[in-house]
């Protein structure tokens, strides 16, 4: 597998010169083509601060991502918004849907924004929708459905217009459990199914078990990792634990 993102001693500070907060802390690493990847740590460990830096929703202070190959951080405002549209899929906690838009609109907006021909949108979103179990949904408005099934429309437009990259940003933090494993099978899908390239922030060891790979972040340093392997998803979860216990 070649390698899609690589992040080369990234670093983001905040602050002043007398007064300043180390968020990420010279983090380096690669994520390999359809690889499912979480990050984890405790609250103000630098996860969400690196996932929005891969986000280009801010700026490293110093270091370098290359996604494909290409130096993001190089990249100008005109350019940024591009290579978001175009190679990043984003999941939010709070599934930032539009209310005024039914599902199959909200799945549709990033292909509409790329101006995709209409049949050619209607084709895929009803083709997501499909793979994802949301056909039922997509004349329903984000009110009259479940968190869970907004969830998933969340999902569905982040893959629509087959991004390079999903990141998502604690996306079972407003789900209730059932609805959560619902969105986790979801994601795993995506990633074994469609092939989609997943990045995943969250503080929950249940929700991190379906990564591959994970990556404990501790005072904005990589404090280790852990590889699924030919470990079952409950063993894979006992050893997350152990980890959590070493670095909270």
């Amino acid at each position: 597998m070649d390698n899609l993102l690589e992040l080369k001693s990234i670093q983001k500070y905040y602050g002043t010169r007398g007064s300043i907060t180390r968020a990420v802390n010279g983090i380096s690493f690669s994520v390999s083509e359809g690889e499912f990847i979480g990050i984890m740590g405790a609250s103000g460990s630098g996860k969400t601060t690196l996932l929005n830096c891969i986000a280009t929703i801010d700026n490293v202070s110093a270091g370098h991502i290359f996604l494909e190959g290409v130096d993001i951080t190089e990249l100008k405002e005109n350019q940024l918004a591009r290579f978001r549209r175009e190679k990043l899929g984003f999941i939010f906690q709070d599934f930032n849907l539009l209310d005024t838009l039914t599902l199959g609109e909200n799945i549709a907006m990033a292909q509409t924004i790329n101006r995709t021909p209409a049949d050619e949108i209607d084709k895929n979103v009803a083709e997501i929708a499909q793979k994802l179990n949301i056909s039922a949904l997509l004349d329903k408005y984000p009110y009259e459905v479940s968190g869970g099934e907004k969830q998933r429309c969340a999902c569905a437009r982040a893959i629509v217009n087959k991004p390079r990259l999903i990141l998502a940003d604690e996306p079972t933090g407003a789900l209730d459990s059932h609805s959560a494993q619902m969105l986790l099978e979801t994601m795993k899908s995506m990633n074994e199914q469609l092939g989609a390239t997943l990045l995943l922030v969250t503080h929950d060891a249940f929700t991190a078990s379906y990564a591959n790979r994970i990556l404990f972040l501790r005072d904005g340093e990589i404090f280790t990792e852990l590889v699924k392997g030919n470990n079952t998803r409950r063993q894979f979860f006992g050893k997350i634990l152990d980890v959590l216990s070493m670095i909270s």
